[in-house]
């Protein structure tokens, strides 16, 4: 009798994805065992005889780490961007790679919004004002903020996030604004398309919500930063490097725009002593738009019925890359 083929987690996934995975006789289970990503050669060790790998958006897998583990024909990412993987190197070898798309749409916009309502109202300053002891009476100047009805929010990236993103706005009667890519859905709310620089000079409020490769890797810098207005504010809801850090960090500091609220940074995590980190005007969250219990077990159960299919020679649901699969 052949070998159980081997499936590695790089990291402890949620308890209905581990039990999904202990329940599966057909297949060996390794998990690395720490808090922290596994590095380079801790992760080329860990998948010494591995068939598939659940991975995380923190595990770098490209053509070099595929070709010291020939035995691998799957990596199933457990989140829905997949810019950590190679995935034309991996489809050149025959490794399928699989995401977790649809079941952190509406928890990711819903964060994202939280964080535009966040930086409008500078929720995050006043609280730690509270917490700091400085709160002395109620005072008519206090923390003034932004209003969010009726103001403009421009959308780059109208995905399924994106497009949640805006119908979230609608509740607050605001202006929706995004980029003209030749592709228009059919949503149930008003939204003019147009161009990135028109967007940013007439956005109140500029959410990235983008998947991150060639075309959008630092696509927010310096001069589109310029563009927007200065009372306007950035949020960050897509890949940190979507932004050009330097570049935030002297718009904030000359108060090019008014706030940004990031959930991704870069590099990420960020230093502490970075000077983003200690920016009033600057709220900064450690990568948890998709973070809620239910979200996250249906993406840790996704991911694993990805990777067992995969190893049981059937066609995972959720394949990246079609062209490698061979029936």
């Amino acid at each position: 009798m052949s070998e159980k083929p081997v499936i590695v987690v790089t990291r402890q996934l949620p308890d209905a994805g581990m039990q999904l995975l202990a329940e599966a006789a057909d297949v060996e289970t390794r998990v690395w065992p720490h808090d922290l990503p596994p590095s380079r050669t801790d992760l080329i060790e860990l998948l010494q005889g591995a068939t598939a790998a659940i991975t995380l958006v923190t595990d770098p897998v490209d053509g070099p780490l595929l070709d010291v583990l020939p035995g691998l024909k799957a990596v199933a990412n457990c989140a829905v961007g997949y810019d950590n993987i190679d995935v034309p190197a991996a489809t050149e070898r025959g490794v399928l790679i699989t995401n977790t798309p649809g079941v952190l749409t509406e928890t990711t916009a819903d964060f994202a919004f939280a964080l535009v309502i966040s930086a409008a109202r500078r929720i995050v300053e006043a609280a730690d004002y509270v917490r700091e002891g400085h709160w002395k009476t109620w005072s008519p100047n206090l923390f003034l903020g932004q209003d969010l009805h009726d103001a403009t929010i421009g959308i780059v990236g109208f995905g399924r996030i994106g497009q949640e993103v805006a119908k979230r706005a609608t509740g607050f009667s605001m202006r929706i604004l995004t980029i003209d890519r030749g592709k228009r859905p059919d949503v149930p709310f008003a939204v003019e398309y147009t161009d990135l620089d028109s967007l940013l000079r007439e956005s109140d409020f500029v959410c990235l919500t983008v998947a991150l490769n060639d075309d959008t890797r630092g696509m927010i810098g310096a001069r589109e930063l310029g563009l927007m207005k200065p009372t306007a504010m950035l949020i960050n809801a897509a890949r940190g490097p979507v932004v050009q850090t330097d570049a935030l960090v002297e718009a904030l500091i000359n108060r090019t725009i008014a706030a940004a609220a990031l959930d991704v940074t870069d590099p990420e995590p960020l230093p502490v002593d970075h000077p983003l980190v200690s920016m009033p005007n600057c709220t900064i969250a450690p990568h948890i738009a998709s973070a809620t219990v239910a979200t996250r077990s249906k993406m840790a159960t996704m991911a694993v019925n990805n990777a067992l299919a995969a190893v049981r020679g059937e066609r995972p649901v959720n394949l990246v890359n079609t062209e490698a699969w061979k029936s």
